[in-house]
């Protein structure tokens, strides 16, 4: 009797042990897919990087264009120029060259911070504004309750997380709210059986 009991119980077990090794494997290797794409992005991020050696405080509007490359974008503020040069839609920086009246560099610097979306003034920034301080978004988007247009920014908050920053525009083009949250891009998906 007892050998009776025992067995439907090994065999249980044994089925249980199959699907969970089975599933161990699944996992495994969806981990090592992610693993190979994180490696594989992070790789084509470095060929996509600035190229040549970052540009200098003095250095020409020329030399500029030599060392980093064509801007994405340029905007005027006052006597400056500014230089965009932003890492595309999936990048978390966007480079901002300032040359001065004199055609030098003045300043070489990241704006996808959490100091520079604060100096965005809330019922006054336009979109001008919005694009000679923090460049192009990465999306835009239109919000039909409030009749919003939003442009959204990826970056790291506080230099750690993977968020994003909602910039909304009435349909003035003033900025009537700024909004963060995490950036679903990087958010981990779950998917029942």
């Amino acid at each position: 009797m007892r050998k009776r009991r025992v067995r439907p119980v090994l065999i249980a077990i044994e089925s249980g042990m199959i699907r969970f090794v089975r599933l161990m494997k699944v996992t495994t290797m969806r981990k090592t897919t992610k693993t190979a794409l994180a490696a594989w992005l992070w790789l084509l991020g470095g060929c996509a990087s600035l190229g040549g050696p970052p540009a200098a405080v003095g250095d020409s509007l020329d030399t500029v264009k030599l060392k980093l490359g064509e801007p994405t974008a340029s905007y005027s503020a006052g006597p400056e120029l500014l230089l965009e040069y932003a890492h595309g839609p999936m990048g978390q920086s966007t480079w901002m060259a300032h040359i001065g009246a004199d055609g030098r560099l003045t300043l070489f610097e990241q704006v996808l911070t959490d100091a520079k979306f604060a100096t965005i003034k809330v019922g006054t920034a336009t979109h001008e504004d919005v694009l000679r301080t923090l460049g192009r978004p990465a999306e835009t988007s239109y919000l039909p309750l409030r009749d919003f247009e939003v442009w959204s920014y990826r970056y790291k908050e506080s230099g750690v997380w993977n968020s994003m920053m909602h910039v909304h525009f009435d349909r003035s083009g003033v900025v009537r709210m700024m909004q963060n949250g995490p950036d679903p891009m990087y958010e981990e998906k779950h998917f029942f059986r």
